[in-house]
């Protein structure tokens, strides 16, 4: 499933539609979340692709650049001008998405 998200986002991207390009990148990092989730015993968080954006960049125990490129990710296009935004969804969900899945 991230696989096939990240290669949708990709696709997006390059036929110039940068909002589903954003949509893809957000499902693919929330495909990772969920696996990584699922490793817990407890479970941390659920929801949707945003609440799991929303939760990696609160989440303290992610390093920095991690939380960032989710913050990036989340902000939303209308304040693109006013907030970390991101200009490359499909790094900044590689990036999260190889935090998740290297982490024990």
């Amino acid at each position: 499933m991230i696989d096939r998200e990240l290669a949708a986002a990709a696709m997006a991207w390059k036929d110039g539609n940068e909002g589903k390009a954003r949509v893809c990148a957000r499902r693919a990092v929330a495909s990772a979340a969920e696996a990584w989730l699922a490793r817990f015993p407890e479970r941390l968080w659920c929801g949707d692709a945003m609440e799991h954006l929303r939760r990696i960049q609160q989440h303290e125990a992610f390093p920095l650049a991690v939380r960032q490129a989710a913050e990036r990710l989340s902000t939303a296009v209308t304040r693109r001008h006013e907030a970390p935004f991101t200009d490359d969804p499909i790094s900044d969900a590689n990036l999260i998405i190889g935090h998740l899945t290297a982490a024990p």
